[in-house]
Protein backbone atom coordinates (compact mmCIF):
# COMPACT_ATOMS: atom_id res chain seq x y z
CA UNK A 1 0.00 0.00 0.00
CA UNK A 2 1.30 3.83 -0.70
CA UNK A 3 2.92 5.70 2.01
CA UNK A 4 1.58 8.66 1.55
CA UNK A 5 2.46 10.87 4.66
CA UNK A 6 -0.24 13.83 3.66
CA UNK A 7 -3.45 12.97 4.26
CA UNK A 8 -7.61 14.62 4.66
CA UNK A 9 -9.74 13.29 7.01
CA UNK A 10 -12.62 11.87 5.00
CA UNK A 11 -16.34 11.25 6.31
CA UNK A 12 -16.81 8.59 8.63
CA UNK A 13 -18.49 5.32 7.81
CA UNK A 14 -22.61 6.89 7.39
CA UNK A 15 -21.68 10.78 7.65
CA UNK A 16 -23.12 10.68 3.71
CA UNK A 17 -26.22 10.65 5.41
CA UNK A 18 -26.25 13.70 7.81
CA UNK A 19 -23.06 15.57 5.68
CA UNK A 20 -22.92 17.13 2.65
CA UNK A 21 -20.17 16.89 -0.10
CA UNK A 22 -18.55 18.26 -2.46
CA UNK A 23 -17.16 17.34 -5.80
CA UNK A 24 -13.97 18.58 -4.75
CA UNK A 25 -14.13 16.06 -1.78
CA UNK A 26 -14.99 13.14 -4.49
CA UNK A 27 -12.92 10.57 -5.78
CA UNK A 28 -13.93 9.61 -9.31
CA UNK A 29 -12.65 7.36 -12.23
CA UNK A 30 -11.46 10.23 -14.52
CA UNK A 31 -8.95 10.52 -11.31
CA UNK A 32 -7.09 7.73 -12.49
CA UNK A 33 -3.34 8.09 -12.15
CA UNK A 34 -1.05 7.10 -15.80
CA UNK A 35 -0.12 4.09 -13.45
CA UNK A 36 -3.64 2.92 -12.49
CA UNK A 37 -4.56 3.25 -16.37
CA UNK A 38 -1.79 1.05 -17.07
CA UNK A 39 -2.81 -2.34 -14.71
CA UNK A 40 -6.42 -1.71 -16.23
CA UNK A 41 -5.11 -1.92 -19.70
CA UNK A 42 -3.13 -4.66 -18.04
CA UNK A 43 -6.07 -6.45 -17.10
CA UNK A 44 -7.76 -6.28 -20.54
CA UNK A 45 -4.83 -7.49 -21.86
CA UNK A 46 -4.42 -10.42 -19.58
CA UNK A 47 -8.19 -11.14 -20.34
CA UNK A 48 -7.78 -10.79 -24.25
CA UNK A 49 -4.52 -12.90 -24.51
CA UNK A 50 -5.85 -15.95 -21.51
CA UNK A 51 -9.00 -15.78 -20.68
CA UNK A 52 -11.33 -15.05 -23.36
CA UNK A 53 -9.79 -17.73 -25.89
CA UNK A 54 -10.26 -20.22 -23.27
CA UNK A 55 -13.53 -19.51 -21.92
CA UNK A 56 -14.96 -23.19 -22.66
CA UNK A 57 -11.69 -25.01 -21.75
CA UNK A 58 -12.32 -23.48 -18.52
CA UNK A 59 -15.54 -24.43 -17.75
CA UNK A 60 -15.16 -28.12 -18.66
CA UNK A 61 -13.09 -27.62 -15.63
CA UNK A 62 -10.10 -28.87 -17.45
CA UNK A 63 -7.14 -30.02 -14.82
CA UNK A 64 -4.39 -27.28 -14.42
CA UNK A 65 -6.00 -24.99 -16.57
CA UNK A 66 -7.33 -22.82 -13.80
CA UNK A 67 -4.10 -23.14 -11.36
CA UNK A 68 -1.92 -21.86 -14.18
CA UNK A 69 -3.91 -18.78 -15.40
CA UNK A 70 -3.78 -17.96 -11.37
CA UNK A 71 0.23 -18.98 -11.75
CA UNK A 72 0.16 -16.59 -15.21
CA UNK A 73 -1.67 -13.84 -13.18
CA UNK A 74 0.66 -13.49 -10.52
CA UNK A 75 3.61 -13.83 -13.01
CA UNK A 76 2.47 -10.69 -14.54
CA UNK A 77 2.48 -9.06 -11.14
CA UNK A 78 -1.70 -8.71 -11.09
CA UNK A 79 -2.02 -10.98 -7.78
CA UNK A 80 0.33 -9.05 -5.75
CA UNK A 81 -0.58 -4.99 -6.19
CA UNK A 82 -1.89 -3.95 -2.40
CA UNK A 83 -0.03 -6.89 -0.85
CA UNK A 84 3.44 -5.06 0.94
CA UNK A 85 6.59 -4.95 -0.70
CA UNK A 86 8.69 -6.68 1.90
CA UNK A 87 6.97 -9.46 1.07
CA UNK A 88 7.33 -9.23 -2.96
CA UNK A 89 4.15 -7.42 -3.02
CA UNK A 90 3.80 -4.04 -5.08
CA UNK A 91 2.22 -1.73 -2.32
CA UNK A 92 0.13 -0.10 -4.01
CA UNK A 93 -3.27 1.48 -2.44
CA UNK A 94 -6.74 0.51 -2.22
CA UNK A 95 -8.27 1.92 -5.18
CA UNK A 96 -5.93 0.08 -7.66
CA UNK A 97 -6.52 -3.24 -5.84
CA UNK A 98 -10.40 -1.65 -6.72
CA UNK A 99 -9.32 -1.22 -10.42
CA UNK A 100 -7.71 -4.91 -10.63
CA UNK A 101 -11.22 -6.70 -9.10
CA UNK A 102 -13.10 -4.02 -11.65
CA UNK A 103 -11.47 -5.29 -14.82
CA UNK A 104 -10.54 -8.57 -14.18
CA UNK A 105 -14.20 -9.17 -13.03
CA UNK A 106 -14.91 -9.25 -17.14
CA UNK A 107 -13.66 -12.98 -17.01
CA UNK A 108 -16.21 -14.81 -15.71
CA UNK A 109 -15.26 -17.93 -13.76
CA UNK A 110 -11.65 -16.90 -13.70
CA UNK A 111 -12.61 -13.51 -12.32
CA UNK A 112 -14.31 -15.43 -9.49
CA UNK A 113 -10.97 -17.60 -8.83
CA UNK A 114 -8.51 -14.26 -8.86
CA UNK A 115 -10.96 -12.53 -6.37
CA UNK A 116 -10.98 -15.22 -3.79
CA UNK A 117 -7.41 -15.89 -4.14
CA UNK A 118 -6.82 -12.11 -3.55
CA UNK A 119 -9.47 -11.71 -1.19
CA UNK A 120 -10.25 -14.31 1.19
CA UNK A 121 -7.48 -16.65 0.16
CA UNK A 122 -4.88 -14.23 1.20
CA UNK A 123 -5.87 -11.33 3.08
CA UNK A 124 -6.43 -13.22 6.47
CA UNK A 125 -3.14 -14.24 6.62
CA UNK A 126 -1.85 -11.12 6.06
CA UNK A 127 -3.93 -8.86 8.51
CA UNK A 128 -4.23 -11.50 11.11
CA UNK A 129 -0.80 -14.09 10.87
CA UNK A 130 2.06 -13.90 12.92
CA UNK A 131 5.16 -12.54 11.40
CA UNK A 132 6.79 -16.05 10.31
CA UNK A 133 3.39 -17.02 9.26
CA UNK A 134 2.89 -14.26 7.05
CA UNK A 135 6.69 -14.92 5.59
CA UNK A 136 5.93 -18.33 4.79
CA UNK A 137 2.96 -17.60 2.69
CA UNK A 138 2.17 -14.61 1.59
CA UNK A 139 4.75 -14.45 -0.87
CA UNK A 140 3.74 -17.90 -2.47
CA UNK A 141 0.27 -16.30 -2.27
CA UNK A 142 1.04 -13.08 -4.51
CA UNK A 143 3.20 -15.00 -7.28
CA UNK A 144 0.92 -17.70 -7.93
CA UNK A 145 2.90 -20.12 -7.04
CA UNK A 146 0.50 -21.29 -4.19
CA UNK A 147 -3.40 -20.48 -4.48
CA UNK A 148 -5.41 -19.69 -1.59
CA UNK A 149 -9.05 -20.88 -0.33
CA UNK A 150 -11.67 -19.31 2.63
CA UNK A 151 -13.67 -22.40 4.64
CA UNK A 152 -16.74 -20.54 6.55
CA UNK A 153 -19.59 -22.24 4.88
CA UNK A 154 -21.06 -25.63 6.31
CA UNK A 155 -24.23 -27.06 4.94
CA UNK A 156 -26.20 -25.89 8.31
CA UNK A 157 -24.40 -22.70 8.52
CA UNK A 158 -24.58 -19.66 5.46
CA UNK A 159 -25.15 -16.60 6.36
CA UNK A 160 -25.26 -17.74 10.16
CA UNK A 161 -21.39 -18.27 10.23
CA UNK A 162 -21.00 -18.40 14.06
CA UNK A 163 -23.76 -21.61 13.84
CA UNK A 164 -20.81 -23.75 12.61
CA UNK A 165 -20.26 -27.04 13.32
CA UNK A 166 -16.83 -27.71 12.70
CA UNK A 167 -14.93 -28.58 15.92
CA UNK A 168 -10.86 -28.13 16.78
CA UNK A 169 -9.26 -29.53 20.11
CA UNK A 170 -5.56 -29.02 20.95
CA UNK A 171 -4.40 -32.56 21.41
CA UNK A 172 -2.88 -33.87 24.90
CA UNK A 173 0.76 -32.74 23.73
CA UNK A 174 -0.19 -29.21 22.86
CA UNK A 175 1.40 -29.45 19.49
CA UNK A 176 -2.07 -29.67 17.04
CA UNK A 177 -5.23 -28.45 16.95
CA UNK A 178 -7.51 -31.78 15.73
CA UNK A 179 -10.58 -31.06 13.70
CA UNK A 180 -13.53 -32.25 12.41
CA UNK A 181 -16.38 -31.47 10.60
CA UNK A 182 -17.07 -29.94 6.76
CA UNK A 183 -17.56 -27.04 4.63
CA UNK A 184 -18.87 -26.49 1.47
CA UNK A 185 -18.98 -24.32 -1.17
CA UNK A 186 -15.54 -23.61 -1.35
CA UNK A 187 -14.35 -21.34 -4.24
CA UNK A 188 -10.79 -22.96 -5.77
CA UNK A 189 -11.30 -25.81 -3.51
CA UNK A 190 -9.88 -28.44 -5.78
CA UNK A 191 -6.90 -27.32 -6.23
CA UNK A 192 -5.92 -24.45 -3.46
CA UNK A 193 -2.78 -25.42 -1.68
CA UNK A 194 -3.60 -23.15 1.11
CA UNK A 195 -6.74 -22.66 3.14
CA UNK A 196 -8.15 -19.99 5.82
CA UNK A 197 -10.62 -22.44 8.30
CA UNK A 198 -13.06 -21.96 10.80
CA UNK A 199 -13.91 -24.39 13.61
CA UNK A 200 -14.74 -23.89 17.61
CA UNK A 201 -12.25 -24.83 19.43
CA UNK A 202 -13.92 -26.93 22.61
CA UNK A 203 -16.88 -26.80 20.54
CA UNK A 204 -17.82 -22.73 21.44
CA UNK A 205 -14.95 -20.36 20.66
CA UNK A 206 -15.05 -19.78 17.14
CA UNK A 207 -11.70 -19.54 15.38
CA UNK A 208 -9.38 -19.36 12.38
CA UNK A 209 -6.99 -21.63 11.16
CA UNK A 210 -4.21 -22.17 8.33
CA UNK A 211 -4.68 -25.47 6.86
CA UNK A 212 -2.40 -26.97 4.01
CA UNK A 213 -3.02 -29.39 1.76
CA UNK A 214 -1.83 -32.71 2.11
CA UNK A 215 -2.15 -31.96 6.16
CA UNK A 216 -3.51 -35.56 7.86
CA UNK A 217 -6.87 -36.14 8.14
CA UNK A 218 -7.87 -33.46 5.20
CA UNK A 219 -9.47 -34.43 2.00
CA UNK A 220 -12.06 -32.90 -0.38
CA UNK A 221 -15.09 -34.43 -2.29
CA UNK A 222 -15.61 -33.92 -5.98
CA UNK A 223 -16.20 -30.71 -8.29
CA UNK A 224 -20.05 -29.08 -7.74
CA UNK A 225 -21.82 -29.23 -10.43
CA UNK A 226 -23.05 -25.49 -10.87
CA UNK A 227 -25.58 -23.67 -12.25
CA UNK A 228 -23.09 -20.87 -13.33
CA UNK A 229 -19.54 -20.07 -12.74
CA UNK A 230 -19.00 -23.68 -14.12
CA UNK A 231 -15.26 -23.20 -14.31
CA UNK A 232 -14.97 -22.11 -10.99
CA UNK A 233 -13.74 -24.81 -8.83
CA UNK A 234 -16.27 -25.12 -6.15
CA UNK A 235 -15.61 -28.62 -3.62
CA UNK A 236 -16.50 -29.54 0.18
CA UNK A 237 -13.92 -30.19 2.33
CA UNK A 238 -13.65 -32.55 4.66
CA UNK A 239 -11.96 -32.59 8.39
CA UNK A 240 -11.56 -35.90 10.47
CA UNK A 241 -9.07 -35.94 13.03
CA UNK A 242 -7.37 -33.74 10.60
CA UNK A 243 -3.71 -32.52 12.59
CA UNK A 244 -3.25 -28.49 12.41
CA UNK A 245 0.31 -27.48 13.58
CA UNK A 246 -0.48 -25.23 16.73
CA UNK A 247 1.73 -22.96 15.15
CA UNK A 248 -0.65 -22.64 12.12
CA UNK A 249 -3.64 -21.08 14.82
CA UNK A 250 -4.87 -17.69 13.11
CA UNK A 251 -5.18 -14.97 15.28
CA UNK A 252 -6.43 -15.87 18.77
CA UNK A 253 -8.68 -18.41 20.07
CA UNK A 254 -12.06 -17.50 20.13
CA UNK A 255 -12.06 -14.25 17.68
CA UNK A 256 -12.46 -15.66 14.11
CA UNK A 257 -15.50 -13.68 14.32
CA UNK A 258 -12.99 -10.29 14.01
CA UNK A 259 -11.62 -12.53 10.26
CA UNK A 260 -14.58 -13.87 9.10
CA UNK A 261 -16.32 -10.44 9.29
CA UNK A 262 -14.09 -8.12 8.54
CA UNK A 263 -12.95 -9.92 5.64
CA UNK A 264 -16.26 -9.56 3.74
CA UNK A 265 -16.26 -5.91 4.53
CA UNK A 266 -13.71 -5.93 2.06
CA UNK A 267 -15.03 -8.34 -0.40
CA UNK A 268 -18.12 -6.99 -0.40
CA UNK A 269 -16.81 -3.84 -1.92
CA UNK A 270 -14.54 -5.81 -4.14
CA UNK A 271 -17.49 -7.93 -5.38
CA UNK A 272 -19.25 -4.90 -6.37
CA UNK A 273 -16.04 -3.89 -8.74
CA UNK A 274 -16.31 -7.33 -10.01
CA UNK A 275 -19.56 -7.01 -11.03
CA UNK A 276 -19.01 -4.21 -12.93
CA UNK A 277 -16.60 -4.92 -15.04
CA UNK A 278 -18.77 -7.93 -16.14
CA UNK A 279 -21.46 -5.65 -16.78
CA UNK A 280 -19.35 -3.18 -18.76
CA UNK A 281 -18.55 -6.57 -20.80
CA UNK A 282 -21.97 -7.81 -21.02
CA UNK A 283 -23.31 -4.38 -22.37
CA UNK A 284 -20.31 -3.96 -24.70
CA UNK A 285 -21.61 -7.65 -26.07
CA UNK A 286 -24.93 -6.63 -26.04
CA UNK A 287 -24.59 -3.33 -28.38
CA UNK A 288 -22.58 -5.01 -30.75
CA UNK A 289 -25.41 -7.48 -31.20
CA UNK A 290 -27.56 -4.41 -31.65
CA UNK A 291 -25.94 -2.72 -34.41
CA UNK A 292 -25.65 -5.86 -36.70
CA UNK A 293 -28.97 -7.61 -35.29
CA UNK A 294 -31.80 -6.53 -38.51
CA UNK A 295 -34.95 -7.06 -38.60
CA UNK A 296 -37.72 -4.96 -40.74
CA UNK A 297 -34.56 -4.31 -42.98
CA UNK A 298 -32.85 -1.73 -39.90
CA UNK A 299 -30.06 -2.68 -37.52
CA UNK A 300 -32.21 -3.59 -33.96
CA UNK A 301 -30.40 -0.77 -32.10
CA UNK A 302 -32.54 1.94 -34.04
CA UNK A 303 -35.42 1.28 -31.92
CA UNK A 304 -36.49 3.06 -29.16
CA UNK A 305 -37.21 0.37 -27.03
CA UNK A 306 -33.87 -1.11 -27.68
CA UNK A 307 -32.46 2.36 -26.93
CA UNK A 308 -34.04 2.58 -23.62
CA UNK A 309 -32.68 -0.81 -22.76
CA UNK A 310 -29.08 0.02 -23.89
CA UNK A 311 -29.49 3.22 -21.98
CA UNK A 312 -30.74 1.90 -18.78
CA UNK A 313 -27.88 -0.84 -18.76
CA UNK A 314 -25.33 1.91 -18.99
CA UNK A 315 -26.98 4.31 -16.52
CA UNK A 316 -26.86 1.55 -13.39
CA UNK A 317 -23.24 0.87 -14.85
CA UNK A 318 -21.74 4.01 -14.44
CA UNK A 319 -23.80 5.17 -11.34
CA UNK A 320 -22.30 1.81 -9.25
CA UNK A 321 -18.84 2.73 -10.73
CA UNK A 322 -19.41 6.32 -9.07
CA UNK A 323 -20.02 4.73 -5.72
CA UNK A 324 -17.50 2.25 -5.59
CA UNK A 325 -14.37 4.64 -6.78
CA UNK A 326 -16.43 7.40 -4.33
CA UNK A 327 -16.01 4.49 -1.01
CA UNK A 328 -12.70 3.01 -2.08
CA UNK A 329 -10.76 6.47 -1.95
CA UNK A 330 -12.49 6.74 1.66
CA UNK A 331 -11.19 3.77 2.91
CA UNK A 332 -7.94 4.47 1.17
CA UNK A 333 -7.86 7.73 3.00
CA UNK A 334 -8.68 5.92 6.07
CA UNK A 335 -5.82 4.30 5.74
CA UNK A 336 -3.49 6.54 6.23
CA UNK A 337 -5.07 8.27 8.63
CA UNK A 338 -4.39 5.04 10.64
CA UNK A 339 -1.13 4.77 9.58
CA UNK A 340 -0.32 8.27 10.03
CA UNK A 341 -1.85 7.97 13.75
CA UNK A 342 1.00 4.85 14.21
CA UNK A 343 -1.78 2.55 13.78
CA UNK A 344 0.00 -1.18 12.57
CA UNK A 345 -0.14 -2.14 8.96
CA UNK A 346 -3.20 -4.41 9.77
CA UNK A 347 -5.04 -2.63 11.72
CA UNK A 348 -4.67 0.17 9.71
CA UNK A 349 -6.18 -1.96 6.50
CA UNK A 350 -8.85 -3.77 8.72
CA UNK A 351 -9.91 -0.04 10.03
CA UNK A 352 -10.23 1.61 6.51
CA UNK A 353 -12.91 -1.56 5.33
CA UNK A 354 -14.77 -1.39 9.05
CA UNK A 355 -15.06 2.43 9.04
CA UNK A 356 -17.24 1.73 5.85
CA UNK A 357 -18.51 -1.55 6.00
CA UNK A 358 -22.44 0.40 5.55
CA UNK A 359 -21.03 1.48 2.09
CA UNK A 360 -20.08 -1.70 1.52
CA UNK A 361 -23.00 -3.54 2.26
CA UNK A 362 -24.33 -1.12 -0.26
CA UNK A 363 -22.09 -1.32 -3.10
CA UNK A 364 -22.29 -4.93 -2.64
CA UNK A 365 -26.13 -5.18 -2.83
CA UNK A 366 -26.13 -2.60 -5.85
CA UNK A 367 -23.21 -4.06 -7.67
CA UNK A 368 -24.41 -7.61 -7.84
CA UNK A 369 -28.18 -6.23 -8.92
CA UNK A 370 -27.30 -4.16 -11.64
CA UNK A 371 -24.81 -7.30 -13.08
CA UNK A 372 -27.81 -9.28 -12.94
CA UNK A 373 -29.97 -6.69 -14.82
CA UNK A 374 -27.35 -6.05 -17.35
CA UNK A 375 -26.96 -9.85 -18.44
CA UNK A 376 -30.68 -10.02 -17.78
CA UNK A 377 -31.55 -7.45 -20.40
CA UNK A 378 -28.72 -8.32 -22.47
CA UNK A 379 -30.18 -11.75 -23.01
CA UNK A 380 -33.56 -10.15 -24.25
CA UNK A 381 -31.72 -7.83 -27.01
CA UNK A 382 -30.29 -11.02 -27.96
CA UNK A 383 -33.42 -12.76 -28.26
CA UNK A 384 -33.38 -16.36 -28.85
CA UNK A 385 -29.81 -16.33 -29.67
CA UNK A 386 -29.37 -15.49 -25.73
CA UNK A 387 -30.52 -18.44 -25.18
CA UNK A 388 -27.99 -20.52 -27.21
CA UNK A 389 -24.44 -21.41 -25.94
CA UNK A 390 -23.42 -19.88 -28.88
CA UNK A 391 -23.83 -16.46 -27.62
CA UNK A 392 -22.04 -15.07 -24.60
CA UNK A 393 -24.88 -13.73 -23.13
CA UNK A 394 -25.86 -16.78 -21.87
CA UNK A 395 -22.76 -18.09 -20.25
CA UNK A 396 -23.02 -14.00 -18.39
CA UNK A 397 -26.42 -14.84 -17.51
CA UNK A 398 -25.57 -18.00 -15.78
CA UNK A 399 -22.59 -16.83 -14.16
CA UNK A 400 -23.95 -13.29 -12.32
CA UNK A 401 -26.62 -15.63 -10.43
CA UNK A 402 -24.19 -16.23 -7.88
CA UNK A 403 -23.27 -12.81 -7.01
CA UNK A 404 -26.22 -11.69 -5.07
CA UNK A 405 -25.92 -14.69 -2.69
CA UNK A 406 -22.43 -15.01 -1.61
CA UNK A 407 -20.10 -12.81 0.16
CA UNK A 408 -23.46 -12.59 2.65
CA UNK A 409 -26.78 -12.77 0.81
CA UNK A 410 -28.76 -9.13 -0.88
CA UNK A 411 -31.28 -9.65 1.94
CA UNK A 412 -28.77 -10.05 4.74
CA UNK A 413 -26.57 -6.80 3.22
CA UNK A 414 -29.77 -5.33 3.44
CA UNK A 415 -30.65 -5.84 7.14
CA UNK A 416 -27.08 -4.88 8.30
CA UNK A 417 -27.32 -1.36 6.52
CA UNK A 418 -29.73 0.00 8.63
CA UNK A 419 -28.33 -2.02 11.48
CA UNK A 420 -25.26 -1.46 11.19
CA UNK A 421 -26.35 3.01 11.03
CA UNK A 422 -28.57 2.06 13.88
CA UNK A 423 -26.14 0.71 16.12
CA UNK A 424 -23.48 3.61 15.40
CA UNK A 425 -25.83 5.79 16.03
CA UNK A 426 -26.73 4.56 19.61
CA UNK A 427 -22.75 4.45 20.53
CA UNK A 428 -22.45 7.78 19.56
CA UNK A 429 -20.30 6.96 16.37
CA UNK A 430 -23.19 8.86 14.61
CA UNK A 431 -24.91 11.64 15.28
CA UNK A 432 -28.54 10.83 13.67
CA UNK A 433 -30.31 12.46 16.50
CA UNK A 434 -30.15 15.97 15.83
CA UNK A 435 -30.52 15.92 12.09
CA UNK A 436 -33.42 13.77 12.38
CA UNK A 437 -34.57 16.21 14.63
CA UNK A 438 -34.58 18.98 12.34
CA UNK A 439 -36.21 17.13 9.77
CA UNK A 440 -39.04 16.86 12.48
CA UNK A 441 -39.21 20.61 12.84
CA UNK A 442 -39.19 21.04 8.63
CA UNK A 443 -42.06 19.33 8.86
CA UNK A 444 -43.98 21.18 11.19
CA UNK A 445 -43.07 24.75 9.23
CA UNK A 446 -43.89 26.63 6.15
CA UNK A 447 -41.47 25.06 3.24
CA UNK A 448 -39.07 27.50 1.64
CA UNK A 449 -40.14 28.87 -1.82
CA UNK A 450 -36.86 31.25 -2.34
CA UNK A 451 -35.67 30.43 -5.73
CA UNK A 452 -31.73 28.97 -6.24
CA UNK A 453 -30.47 29.75 -9.82
CA UNK A 454 -26.94 28.09 -8.62
CA UNK A 455 -25.52 25.27 -10.95
CA UNK A 456 -27.22 22.03 -10.23
CA UNK A 457 -28.76 23.72 -7.30
CA UNK A 458 -32.37 21.42 -7.83
CA UNK A 459 -30.56 18.04 -7.98
CA UNK A 460 -28.44 18.75 -4.78
CA UNK A 461 -32.03 20.07 -3.25
CA UNK A 462 -33.28 16.65 -4.22
CA UNK A 463 -30.18 14.52 -2.80
CA UNK A 464 -30.35 16.92 0.35
CA UNK A 465 -34.46 16.05 0.56
CA UNK A 466 -34.13 12.17 0.14
CA UNK A 467 -31.74 11.94 2.55
CA UNK A 468 -34.50 14.13 5.25
CA UNK A 469 -36.79 11.10 3.76
CA UNK A 470 -34.80 8.35 5.00
CA UNK A 471 -34.36 10.46 8.42
CA UNK A 472 -37.87 11.03 8.83
CA UNK A 473 -38.84 7.10 8.10
CA UNK A 474 -35.99 5.62 10.12
CA UNK A 475 -36.54 7.98 12.84
CA UNK A 476 -40.27 7.41 13.03
CA UNK A 477 -39.85 3.77 12.45
CA UNK A 478 -37.90 3.48 15.26
CA UNK A 479 -39.61 6.04 17.27
CA UNK A 480 -42.68 3.73 17.01
CA UNK A 481 -41.06 0.18 17.49
CA UNK A 482 -38.27 0.48 19.43
CA UNK A 483 -36.18 -2.55 19.97
CA UNK A 484 -39.05 -4.57 18.39
CA UNK A 485 -37.67 -2.86 14.43
CA UNK A 486 -35.19 -5.79 14.44
CA UNK A 487 -37.81 -8.10 14.10
CA UNK A 488 -39.16 -6.04 11.46
CA UNK A 489 -37.01 -7.10 8.37
CA UNK A 490 -39.44 -5.70 5.46
CA UNK A 491 -39.47 -2.37 7.01
CA UNK A 492 -35.53 -2.76 7.32
CA UNK A 493 -34.89 -3.51 3.91
CA UNK A 494 -37.33 -0.97 2.35
CA UNK A 495 -35.39 1.89 4.18
CA UNK A 496 -32.09 0.05 3.06
CA UNK A 497 -33.04 0.46 -0.05
CA UNK A 498 -34.13 3.91 0.18
CA UNK A 499 -30.20 4.42 0.98
CA UNK A 500 -28.32 2.60 -1.31
CA UNK A 501 -30.85 4.99 -3.86
CA UNK A 502 -29.69 8.05 -2.47
CA UNK A 503 -26.05 7.45 -2.14
CA UNK A 504 -25.90 6.17 -5.10
CA UNK A 505 -27.98 9.41 -6.70
CA UNK A 506 -25.50 11.56 -4.40
CA UNK A 507 -22.36 9.62 -5.50
CA UNK A 508 -22.86 10.15 -9.38
CA UNK A 509 -24.08 13.64 -8.88
CA UNK A 510 -20.81 14.58 -7.27
CA UNK A 511 -19.44 12.60 -9.85
CA UNK A 512 -20.80 14.79 -13.22
CA UNK A 513 -21.05 17.91 -11.25
CA UNK A 514 -17.02 17.43 -10.91
CA UNK A 515 -16.52 16.92 -14.40
CA UNK A 516 -18.63 19.49 -15.68
CA UNK A 517 -16.28 22.01 -13.66
CA UNK A 518 -13.37 20.31 -15.28
CA UNK A 519 -14.43 19.88 -18.73
CA UNK A 520 -17.45 22.18 -19.36
CA UNK A 521 -21.26 21.54 -19.58
CA UNK A 522 -20.53 21.48 -23.45
CA UNK A 523 -18.28 18.40 -23.31
CA UNK A 524 -20.93 16.70 -20.47
CA UNK A 525 -23.76 16.54 -21.78
CA UNK A 526 -24.48 12.34 -21.85
CA UNK A 527 -23.09 12.25 -18.48
CA UNK A 528 -25.54 14.76 -17.22
CA UNK A 529 -27.97 13.15 -18.82
CA UNK A 530 -27.37 9.57 -16.92
CA UNK A 531 -27.27 11.41 -14.15
CA UNK A 532 -30.46 13.57 -14.26
CA UNK A 533 -32.09 10.24 -15.25
CA UNK A 534 -30.75 8.07 -12.71
CA UNK A 535 -32.08 11.23 -10.31
CA UNK A 536 -35.62 11.57 -11.49
CA UNK A 537 -35.97 7.81 -11.50
CA UNK A 538 -34.14 7.48 -7.94
CA UNK A 539 -36.98 9.86 -6.27
CA UNK A 540 -40.01 7.37 -7.44
CA UNK A 541 -37.89 4.65 -6.04
CA UNK A 542 -36.82 5.92 -2.64
CA UNK A 543 -40.83 7.06 -2.70
CA UNK A 544 -42.27 3.72 -3.10
CA UNK A 545 -39.76 1.97 -0.66
CA UNK A 546 -40.86 4.74 1.73
CA UNK A 547 -44.23 4.23 1.58
CA UNK A 548 -43.67 0.83 2.11
CA UNK A 549 -42.20 1.42 5.38
CA UNK A 550 -44.41 3.52 6.69
CA UNK A 551 -47.35 2.35 5.32
CA UNK A 552 -45.94 -1.11 7.76
CA UNK A 553 -45.85 1.09 10.81
CA UNK A 554 -48.44 3.67 11.11
CA UNK A 555 -51.91 4.66 10.90
CA UNK A 556 -54.19 7.44 10.95
CA UNK A 557 -53.63 10.89 11.23
CA UNK A 558 -49.65 10.10 11.90
CA UNK A 559 -49.39 7.92 9.02
CA UNK A 560 -50.76 10.75 6.82
CA UNK A 561 -48.28 13.40 7.92
CA UNK A 562 -45.64 11.02 7.29
CA UNK A 563 -46.59 10.49 3.78
CA UNK A 564 -46.92 14.20 3.18
CA UNK A 565 -43.60 14.52 3.99
CA UNK A 566 -42.38 12.04 1.98
CA UNK A 567 -44.18 13.23 -1.16
CA UNK A 568 -42.44 16.68 -0.42
CA UNK A 569 -39.17 15.15 0.02
CA UNK A 570 -39.17 13.12 -2.73
CA UNK A 571 -40.64 15.31 -5.41
CA UNK A 572 -38.45 15.52 -8.68
CA UNK A 573 -38.47 18.26 -11.35
CA UNK A 574 -39.93 17.00 -14.74
CA UNK A 575 -37.40 16.02 -16.92
CA UNK A 576 -37.57 13.86 -20.37
CA UNK A 577 -35.97 10.41 -19.92
CA UNK A 578 -36.75 9.07 -23.37
CA UNK A 579 -34.65 11.40 -25.31
CA UNK A 580 -31.93 11.21 -22.50
CA UNK A 581 -31.74 7.57 -22.88
CA UNK A 582 -31.40 7.61 -26.45
CA UNK A 583 -29.16 10.18 -26.51
CA UNK A 584 -27.05 8.01 -24.09
CA UNK A 585 -27.75 4.77 -26.34
CA UNK A 586 -26.52 6.43 -29.47
CA UNK A 587 -23.37 7.26 -27.86
CA UNK A 588 -22.59 3.84 -27.17
CA UNK A 589 -23.75 2.40 -30.54
CA UNK A 590 -21.66 5.24 -32.96
CA UNK A 591 -18.62 3.49 -30.38
CA UNK A 592 -19.99 -0.12 -30.69
CA UNK A 593 -19.77 -0.13 -26.82
CA UNK A 594 -19.63 0.40 -23.33
CA UNK A 595 -18.04 3.71 -23.40
CA UNK A 596 -18.59 5.57 -20.18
Amino acid sequence: MSTATETRKALKGGEWLIKESTPADTFTAEGFTEEQLMIRDMCNQFLDAEVYPNLDRIDSLEPGLMKSLVTKAGEQGLLATSFPEEYGGLGKDFVTSTIINEYLGAGHSFSVAIAAHTGIGTLPILYFGTPEQKEKYIPKLITGEWAGAYGLTEPNSGSDALGAKTTAKLSEDGKYYILNGQKCWITNGGFAQVYTVFAKVDGDKFTGFIVDRGTEGFTQGPEEKKMGIKGSSTVQLYFQDCKVPAENLLGEVGKGHRIAFNILNIGRLKLCAAAIGGARKSLSGTVEYAKTREQFKQPISNFGAIKHKLAEMAIRIYVAESALYRTAKWIDEKEHELLASGKPFSEALLGGAEEYAIECAMLKVYGSEVLDYVVDEGVQVHGGNGFSAEYNASRAYRDSRINRIYEGTNEINRLLILDMTLKRAMGGRLDLMGPAMGVQKELMSIPDFSEDDTPFAAERKLIANLKKAILMASGAAVQKLMMKIENEQEILMNISDMAIETFNAESVLLRVMKMVEEKGEANSQVYLDMMRTYLYDAADRVNKSGKDAINSFSDGDEQKMILIGLKRFTKAEPFNTKDARRRIADQMIAAGKYCF
